[in-house]
């Protein structure tokens, strides 16, 4: 049966409540979840086929910069070094941007003796490769095929030198080529975060998934005290699109601050959906997560 409205102001405030519900703060968020970093998670097709995902980082581009040659490591999914073993995922990245799900290469991660920018110069060059290799300029070595990827993840925990040139170059050069490529960050909850912090300070990131683990100060300890002022006090008030709330996916995907479910939906969801720059939750990692079900339970809350 149609609504039936009995006044103007009974119709007034009904588009007033709809206009808070599809654009306020209690929107509705995504996950996102790191793919490539244990073979026993299953395929990249598999992860995007869940439903679960909005986002999903490939995980890593862990060599480049200071004149190594960029490498990519997907953990025995495919050894690109052999006749272009990861071109095979190009298919399957297209069917998962087709889904509506946004496919970034994440650069970096733990290993970090092994990347780093020696100057401004070899932040551009580093950017023009990530361009011509996996976003929209042209290559005859493209190391996952002729997809295109949404963008570039930075998972930078090592030197904090020469980021923000490479995010202004990347951003460069979208805008001149007038494709639109996405820059995400993953930095540390303690703020600002030592490796990323200039990067950020150029407000170029449309998405910055904290890592509230690994970091006692900041993540869940017994309460949500802590995480919820930093939530609040420092990170949504850096300039960037939305901000997400990074955890890990069991117990064993960090060495501190997984945080049960159950939680998660009651005591931090509700609180930090409040913020007007609310973009959703991140995920480590998605082998875990599919071991322990972590996304299935927080879905319909996130």
């Amino acid at each position: 049966m149609a609504r039936q409205f009995q006044t103007p102001l009974a119709l007034f405030c009904f588009l007033l409540m709809s206009t808070v519900l599809i654009n306020g703060s209690q929107a509705a968020g995504i996950i996102t979840v790191y793919w490539g970093q244990d073979g026993r998670e299953g395929t990249f097709a598999e992860a995007c086929a869940t439903g679960y995902y909005g986002i999903v980082n490939i995980a890593f581009l862990y060599k480049f910069g200071g004149g190594r040659t960029p490498t990519i490591n997907l953990a025995g999914h495919c050894e690109p070094a052999n006749n272009n073993g990861c071109t095979r995922f190009s298919d399957e990245i297209k069917a998962c941007q087709n889904q509506g799900i946004k496919v970034m290469l994440s650069i970096g991660g733990s290993t970090t003796n092994e990347y780093s920018l020696s100057s401004a110069e070899d932040a551009r060059n580093v950017a023009n490769y990530l361009w011509n290799n996996f976003l929209w300029g042209q290559s005859a070595s493209r190391p996952l095929g002729d997809a295109v990827l949404d963008g570039i993840d930075f998972d930078i925990e090592g030197d904090s030198k020469h980021w923000d040139e490479l995010a202004t170059t990347l951003s460069k050069l979208s805008n001149d080529a007038n494709k639109k490529v996405y820059l995400t960050a993953a930095p540390q909850c303690p703020f600002p975060d030592a490796a990323l912090k200039d990067a950020l300070a150029t407000g170029l990131f449309d998405y910055v998934w904290v890592q509230f683990y690994n970091n006692p100060g900041c993540e869940y300890r017994g309460n949500a005290d802590n995480l919820k002022s930093s939530w609040t006090n420092q990170w949504t008030t850096i300039q960037a699109g939305q901000i997400f709330l990074g955890l890990p996916a069991s117990k064993d995907a960090a060495g501190s601050g997984y945080t049960e479910p159950d939680k998660i939906n009651t005591e931090v969801l509700p609180y930090i959906k409040g913020s007007s720059k609310y973009g959703g939750v991140m995920l480590w990692n998605r082998y875990q997560d599919k071991l322990n079900g972590y996304s299935p339970a927080i879905k319909p809350h996130v």
